[in-house]
């Protein structure tokens, strides 16, 4: 209950979730009962949505209780049900040392318990369920394990080498599911298949298509499944696929691809960094008639992933609003007398506009991934001064911590989808 609850309310304060976890307990030990009365539940679950619906409720608190709380009955019950928080956008659970683990698991078992779930399902609450509860049941065990052991060192290196793949399989599930969840299976589609052509340019983008449609489908089936297995099953064939088609076309691909475990692998590929873009031809534009035939997303996903092959340190987040703008033009123009001319104009007003901004998100990006970090705000200071030389050192400053904060976080292959979004001017 508290996984569940914390994975739900991801913002709420630990002393929060308590409150609920407690009342949701409660209920269940009453009404399940040998002997309860037939209308227990249905009494208990009425006096818990009008304790939400109170003005010094202890439960989350929601800005759309409110709005519920105008309902009554079954619809209150229900509208309250439904509420949740947006995930959070970046873990915050950091796990202490073993020393530390110990220390606190020593003192006081259960309240260790409770504020590890509450913090971990906080932070990937995303993850599907099985995969959670698989990740924090072999966490709590090793510690209780480990926390008694004569040799505690040996013992912890031993447990989390064997819970490695469920580690990785639960931080892996959380960004690719907070993706899906963000963006959904048309734009996670686009997303995967721009990552995999910065990564393998080498590779064409109608043989990158199938794999990402696939991946798509992986996430759209076990993000929100219950089978115990799903993700750890599906992502591990998915990658037997990727390593069959592209291991040929990339080295460094390749070289994910040579160990025994298939999940370890594909977490090897999703933290590959991108590769120097290659000198290829100018993409060509995709016709009126592409853009508004039946396959018109297809023709706009390949010639942005195109752009992509050729200007490999774009971020996700930019492409990703590249490919909205083109959805809205789609629509625009696809429904004018003459889509041509519409099309044409707007092509017109972004073709002065966006070589531009292109060339400078590959450049900010490309030098955050080459340069070490120090050098990178040292270089961003050399040009903001070169673009503003007028500038106060106060603002250069500013400016310098603002776009370092921007590619510490969004130039990265697993960048939160919604934040760096943010981030970025549509």
């Amino acid at each position: 209950t508290i996984t569940t609850s914390s994975r739900k309310y991801s913002n709420a304060s630990f002393e929060e979730i308590g409150h609920l976890v407690r009342e949701i307990v409660s209920l269940a030990e009453t009404c399940c009962a040998e002997g309860a009365d037939p209308s227990c539940y249905d009494d208990g679950s009425s006096a818990l949505s009008a304790k939400s619906c109170s003005r010094d409720s202890p439960f989350p608190f929601h800005p759309g209780t409110a709005g519920c709380c105008t309902h009554e009955g079954l619809e209150q019950k229900l509208c309250l049900a439904a509420l949740r928080h947006p995930p959070q956008q970046l873990p915050r659970y950091v796990q202490p040392s073993n020393e530390e683990l110990c220390q606190a698991f020593k003192k006081d078992p259960k309240d260790f318990a409770d504020r590890f779930l509450y913090e971990y399902a906080s932070s990937y609450g995303q993850a599907p369920l099985p995969v959670l509860l698989g990740s924090t049941r072999t966490f709590l065990s090793m510690v209780s394990t480990c926390c008694i052991s004569s040799t505690p060192t040996a013992c912890f290196l031993k447990e989390q080498l064997e819970r490695k793949t469920l580690s990785l399989l639960t931080l892996m599930s959380n960004r690719a599911c907070s993706r899906f969840a963000a963006y959904g299976k048309d734009k996670v589609t686009f997303s995967y298949l721009t990552s995999l052509a910065q990564k393998i340019p080498s590779a064409s983008v109608e043989d990158l298509f199938p794999l990402t449609e696939d991946a798509a489908e992986v996430f759209s089936q076990c993000c929100d499944s219950v089978a115990e297995d799903c993700m750890q099953k599906k992502l591990s064939e998915h990658t037997a696929k990727a390593c069959g088609a592209l291991s040929a076309q990339d080295e460094r691909f390749a070289g994910c691809c040579k160990g025994k475990n298939l999940l370890q692998n594909y977490f090897c590929i999703s933290a590959l960094p991108p590769a120097p873009a290659l000198k290829l031809p100018e993409v060509p534009k995709p016709t009126a008639k592409q853009l508004c035939g039946e396959e018109g997303a297809h023709h706009a996903k390949r010639y942005l992933s195109e752009l992509a092959r050729r200007h490999t340190s774009i971020p996700d987040a930019f492409l990703g609003k590249l490919y909205d703008a083109s959805a809205r033009v789609r629509e625009e123009c696809c429904s004018a007398k003459d889509p041509s001319s519409c099309l044409d104009s707007k092509r017109q007003r972004m073709g002065e506009e966006l070589p531009r901004l292109v060339e400078k998100a590959n450049q900010l990006c490309g030098q955050y991934t080459q340069l070490n970090f120090l050098d990178f705000k040292k270089r961003l200071r050399e040009s903001l001064t070169q673009v503003m030389p007028e500038a106060s050192a106060e603002l250069l400053g500013r400016l310098v911590e603002q776009r370092a904060d921007f590619a510490s976080t969004c130039c990265s292959p697993n960048s939160p989808p919604l934040y760096c979004s943010s981030k970025v001017k549509a």
